[in-house]
């Protein structure tokens, strides 16, 4: 197998399939999508033979995937055996095998073959840099784990890719980061805002959010600091979803994802996903936790593929309270819009629900006594609008950073 080949026609594809109108595209993807249906799907042997129609198809999910994992992937890997992997070098064979991080407590396993990790690499070169072809660059990727993906990037002499483990913690490769010069830095946005709150000698061309929710409070910390407008990645363990244009849209990464969409309310929806492009695990109509705000409006770009106004969290950090008037749900752009509107002096917070009627509002200790009374007061205004009684306790902590687990500013600890 050509690797580079491989990654060259993905590059090739994605940027060609980003120039067609709306109605073409949908015609190309109706096509794509069909004949891995027919050709690719049946091999899994969860499914064993092709639908009349994709919605024919079961939704699937986390829980549903671990529990029966070699029959999702077409090489009837085993749970424990991709485990074992990844814990490892990450390698299976010819196969390469990751975990996610767990950020909800439940981790979750991929696998990929060599031709699948290259057409990975070429798709998002192609909507992240697509000036590579003339431009070298050098690219820091600040993550909690190294992944196979990683590995195609690094074969390639136009990209020098370095893995900085944000599991360290930046005092262990401060000074690497920075003789390095990156020209690309993908990193978590609390790791974006730590740069610019420490003073980090760094002067990218360009800085993307990843792996975390970027909060609205986040972004003008970030973009003033670079001197540049801060862009997103979505991924997460299973696969690519969106990356951010020259022109500012987040794009939905239609051209190898059919995404489904279930109303969350507030105008919120939750995707389910079919990766139309991969070929040895299978994932057909898989249920995301993710909470979406779609545009809609086209991007001034001119890309057919859809836009995302905001990703605003995951379902399972929505607080599910009792009220006067039943069960209610609130998810995590309200409750954080609450606490952030409260006074402009606020810039961190966190917001945990540890009870199914208490709450916890934490708020740095050198935060003025008058912000943070009118952040307490506006969470128990929202709930006694929503007719809740539950509690809010105000808590005055140092807010420090955390390598070893996601941010998550709104958190739900209750078991669903």
């Amino acid at each position: 197998m050509n690797g580079l080949a491989e990654a060259l026609r993905s590059f090739a594809v994605t940027r060609w399939v980003s120039r067609k109108s709306r109605p073409a595209f949908e015609r190309w993807q109706a096509a794509a999508l069909r004949r891995w249906l027919d050709r690719d799907l049946p091999l899994a042997p969860y499914y064993g033979k092709a639908p009349r129609h994709l919605g024919d198809l079961p939704v699937t999910d986390k829980a549903l995937l671990m529990a029966n994992f070699e029959r999702f992937n077409i090489g009837g890997v085993s749970a424990r055996d991709a485990w074992a992997a990844a814990s490892a070098d990450g390698r299976l064979g010819d196969l390469t095998v990751g975990a996610s991080t767990g950020t909800s407590g439940n981790r979750g396993l991929f696998v990929i073959s060599e031709a699948e990790k290259y057409r990975w690499l070429g798709t998002i070169l192609a909507k992240a840099v697509p000036d590579l072809l003339w431009r070298g660059m050098r690219v820091a990727v600040v993550l909690p784990q190294n992944t196979g993906l990683y590995d195609s990037a690094r074969k390639s002499r136009r990209i020098d890719l370095r893995f900085f483990d944000l599991t360290l913690g930046p005092e262990h490769w401060r000074a690497a980061l920075e003789d390095f010069a990156p020209t690309v830095i993908i990193a978590p946005p609390k790791m974006l805002r730590y740069f610019a709150a420490a003073g980090f000698r760094l002067s990218p061309q360009r800085v993307f959010s990843a792996a975390e929710t970027l909060d609205p409070v986040d972004r003008p910390v970030i973009e003033t600091f670079f001197r540049l407008p801060l862009d997103q990645i979505y991924m997460a363990t299973e696969g690519l979803f969106a990356v951010t244009c020259r022109q500012g849209g987040l794009h939905l990464a239609e051209d190898s994802v059919f995404f489904e969409f279930e109303p969350a309310g507030d105008g919120l929806v939750t995707p389910l996903v079919t990766a139309f492009r991969r070929q040895t695990q299978i994932m057909a109509r898989y249920r995301m936790n993710d909470l979406l705000r779609l545009s809609d409006a086209p991007c001034r770009c001119g890309s057919p593929l859809r836009t995302v106004d905001e990703i605003v969290g995951r379902m399972d950090d929505a607080f599910r309270l009792a009220s006067a008037d039943g069960p209610i749900l609130l998810t995590p752009d309200i409750l954080r819009n609450a606490v952030l509107k409260a006074d402009r002096r606020i810039d961190d917070f966190r917001l945990i629900q540890t009870a199914p009627d208490a709450i916890e509002l934490r708020l740095a200790p050198e935060l003025a006594d008058e912000a943070a009374t009118a952040a307490h007061q506006a969470v128990q205004a929202l709930l006694a609008a929503r007719k809740s009684a539950a509690t809010v306790a105000l808590i005055r902590v140092p807010l420090l950073l955390e390598t070893s687990r996601k941010l998550r500013r709104v958190e739900c600890r209750v078991p669903p």
